[in-house]
């Protein structure tokens, strides 16, 4: 999962924020501490043996994004941008491009496909003594077993 979580987080690193935004750090794990906006891999769960002889495990990871609250507003009009279903600031075009071509595999190899399915928890965050503006995106991975 760390090289999946790595791959995920490098597709994520494709969005392009509006002039005067900053660029948009990513991580494949928990940070410590988070530079905004800031996109990280979190917590996920693993149902195994979806197919016969591990030949299929679905995961689903929940990641995070946070933006700073320097100006309430303008922080909720990035997330809304990196929220967005499409387009060259949108989070899950960014990952699903990840997913190859058809008949290729997702993130390079290490899965068989991926999905943004939803995005959940639009609130304040705190993360190492900080407040956030920030949301949960959460993604379907399928692969063979030991994904």
């Amino acid at each position: 999962m760390a090289d999946v979580r790595e791959a995920i987080a490098t597709a994520a690193r494709a969005v392009v924020l509006p002039a005067g935004v900053g660029k948009l750090t990513c991580s494949g794990y928990l940070p410590d501490a988070v530079t905004a906006p800031h996109f990280f891999c979190g917590e996920y769960s693993i149902e195994f043996d979806k197919g016969m002889r591990r030949s299929l495990d679905e995961v689903e990871l929940t990641c995070r994004v946070l933006v700073g609250k320097a100006d309430d507003a303008a922080a909720q009009r990035i997330l809304d941008a990196l929220l967005a279903g499409s387009g060259p600031t949108s989070l899950k075009a960014a990952i699903e491009a990840a997913r190859g071509a058809p008949g290729e595999y997702a993130l390079g190899g290490l899965a068989h496909d991926l999905h943004v399915t939803r995005v959940q928890g639009y609130r304040w965050y705190e993360h190492a003594g900080a407040t956030y503006v920030g949301a949960e995106l959460i993604i379907r991975i399928l692969g063979e077993g030991g994904v």
